[in-house]
């Protein structure tokens, strides 16, 4: 749709209100709902939106000074959010409510650095100079429980209740004893414009993963953004809360947020070579070096919470080391031969509490790195286990000292600039040091009677 047939298919809209979005630091959805005169006036001008929300933590509690563009210090103004026409959707769930999402812009105009969408869309443009675009598909995987807000609190937030019990994956049982949810996943969120290619039970109790079909890149981040929080919706319909943490219980898998990338230059997937369809292309040779490379250096944005971490053990899925193989789902990077349209590389490594514009502005700006600068592919491709058969040095084993790494890179720096990096580093730093202050369950099982 043009702009101009969008704004008129919100002035012609039965509702009187339209709900508008923007993403935090985190990947969560803020948002509020403005009368439809008022956001007439914001497709103008801009909205203003409290700029704490770069401020502040999942829970909402304020950082310190050692995050500048906001605090107290600055007496939380509004920042100027611009809706994006582009993503003009109509939520089915909500009486079929205008939704837009929306970007920051600095005093200047330009895009807000540590504004995620803004982010990527900066990386983006940045392909786009060497003639790239990216497809990426995300797809993630996430426990349901049988719990609301009320009740979960009510247990002090621990031992939920899981939808089904049992390690049952792709079970067509499980999915029938739930179909309602199901059915509103599939059918809501495709109408909602987050189109799911499939949708099955996973290996662990009430465990589901979903794949959402693949599109440029914006939007493919879009999807995910809308996906997550759209469950959410959804599943309190049905007394069900889903969470996408990225490991709720160790004696169980964690979740992914594997995110799928193919590069294309005039019409032709840069990732295909058709004389060798089985080997990774020349510039997919370079990206995948280009993402080895940086991997180590910028996790958090792959791995970003204290909870990240306890996914990225050994014989759990999830990789540990940057590696690559072939259709290998032990290393950070699966090659994925295929057809011209569907050669691609799967990112391992991201788990499914991601911040989606995070982690698709990573991958594609390390791999793009990598094709700018012709990097050779040095590592061999692993055959068998990557947890036993390659010798490459782990990735960093918890929140603080990926972050340290993340804060110290020249490249991380080069790729994202100064002010998201210190942003980002500082809000991460603040977030492990809130977990080294709490006293935790396994403390007190392990402390409070004997010590």
């Amino acid at each position: 749709m043009d702009t101009q047939a969008i704004l008129d298919a919100v002035r012609s809209s039965q509702s009187g209100k339209v709900k508008v979005a923007i993403v935090d630091i985190d990947g969560i959805l803020r948002g509020k709902y403005l009368h439809k005169e008022k956001f007439f006036g914001a497709v103008d001008g801009g909205f203003g939106f409290c700029n704490v929300v770069f401020g502040w933590d999942v829970n909402d509690l304020c950082y310190d000074d050692s995050v500048t563009f906001t605090g107290w210090h600055t007496g939380y103004p509004d920042a100027l959010a611009r809706v994006d026409l582009d993503t003009f959707r109509r939520v089915p769930w909500d009486g079929g409510v205008p939704f837009f999402l929306g970007d920051f812009q600095d005093e200047s105009g330009g895009p807000l650095p540590i504004c995620p969408r803004s982010l990527l869309k900066t990386v983006l443009a940045r392909a786009a100079t060497g003639g790239y675009s990216a497809k990426v598909g995300m797809e993630f995987e996430w426990f349901n429980f049988k719990e609301t807000p009320a009740s979960l609190e009510a247990k002090g937030g621990t031992n939920p209740s899981p939808l089904s019990p049992g390690m049952f994956g792709y079970s067509l049982l499980r999915m029938s004893q739930n179909q309602p949810y199901f059915n509103a996943l599939m059918d809501e969120l495709g109408a909602f414009g987050v189109p799911i290619e499939g949708l099955h039970t996973e290996t662990g109790p009430g465990v589901f993963e979903a794949a959402i079909l693949y599109s440029e890149a914006l939007e493919a981040a879009d999807r995910a953004v809308l996906f997550k929080s759209g469950a959410r919706e959804l599943g309190q319909r049905f007394g069900i809360m889903p969470s996408f943490m990225a490991k709720w219980h160790d004696k169980l898998p964690g979740c992914s947020g594997h995110t799928h990338v193919s590069l294309w230059k005039d019409g032709v997937n840069a990732f295909h070579d058709p004389a060798n369809p089985r080997e990774p292309s020349p510039v997919l040779k370079s990206f995948i070096a280009g993402v080895l490379r940086a991997l180590p250096d910028i996790l958090p944005l792959f791995a970003p919470t204290v909870n990240s971490y306890k996914r990225l053990v050994d014989g759990f899925w999830a990789p540990t080391k940057p590696t690559w193989g072939v259709d290998n789902r032990t290393v950070a990077v699966r090659f994925i031969p295929g057809s011209a349209k569907s050669t691609r590389i799967e990112i391992r490594v991201p788990g499914s509490d991601v911040n989606p514009y995070l982690a698709v502005a990573g991958c594609i700006a390390a791999g793009l790195a990598g094709v700018e600068e012709k990097l050779p592919l040095s590592d061999a491709p692993v055959v068998g286990s990557a947890y036993v058969e390659s010798a490459t040095p782990r990735l960093p084993r918890n929140l603080h000292d990926a972050t340290e790494r993340f804060a110290a890179s020249k490249l991380a720096r080069e790729l994202f600039g100064d002010e998201f990096v210190d942003h980002f580093a500082a809000t991460r730093e603040l977030e492990w040091r809130r977990f080294q202050d709490a006293v935790t369950d396994w403390e007190l099982r392990r402390y409070f009677e004997i010590i």
